[in-house]
């Protein structure tokens, strides 16, 4: 598959769509990990050329949402367990620095919006969906980091979800949860007290033991 040539004008519409589709498929884990992409599979399934298709994997691709092969196969990515904690620590050092951030701006309405997102996602454990699970933590996360006011950082760590997105949901499949993330519970506690070192803490454990339990 070519990467390199560059789309049209009239192209562009087009390829932000195909572009934040897939993004957002990829990182709830909406695809297996090593599913490949296709442009003439993304054409039909987008109703568009190959050209737009064909930049929004660019795209993804320089984000780590996909990886090219040499053969230029493009797919989603399958981890490993030492990437799976690499990740993990990436993580850990920018996720409680965006919820340190976000402390001073937690409102009772934001407090409120993250208790019903956590509430969500206990209906996802229940129902053992798998890519509702994924969802609604990313989102109670990234709720919680837009008022960091950090965009860097959290554009840095929507790049780490998106490689996670697909080997998260499918080890979560494999394992009968009955309980959702217990440290969502600590962290609403942490931002209820305005408790920056037990924020920091929470967010800390949840993001690597929720990781490595998976993983393990």
């Amino acid at each position: 598959m070519t990467l390199n040539a560059r789309p049209s004008d009239t192209a562009l519409a087009a390829h932000d769509r195909i572009y934040r589709g897939l993004r957002q498929q990829i990182m709830h884990g909406e695809m297996k990990p090593g599913q490949a992409l296709t442009l003439r599979g993304l054409g039909k399934a987008y109703g568009v050329s190959m050209t737009p298709a064909r930049e929004a994997l660019r795209r993804l691709v320089a984000e780590g949402a996909l990886m090219l092969s040499s053969s230029g196969r493009v797919a989603t990515p399958e981890l490993s367990q030492e990437r799976i904690e690499e990740l993990a620590a990436l993580r850990a050092l920018i996720e409680p620095e965006l919820a340190s951030r976000a402390l001073p701006r937690a409102h009772l309405a934001l407090i409120d919006r993250l208790s019903a997102i956590n509430t969500a996602n206990a209906e996802a454990v229940a129902k053992h969906d798998a890519v509702a699970y994924v969802r609604s933590n990313l989102e109670f996360h990234r709720t919680l980091y837009l008022r960091a006011q950090a965009p860097a950082m959290l554009a840095i760590i929507e790049t780490v979800w998106l490689q996670l997105g697909p080997t998260m949901a499918a080890l979560y499949s494999r394992i009968a949860h009955n309980e959702p993330p217990r440290h969502h519970r600590l962290i609403l506690a942490a931002l209820r007290a305005g408790d920056e070192p037990g924020l920091r803490l929470a967010v800390r454990t949840d993001v690597t033991q929720g990781l490595r339990h998976l993983a393990g």
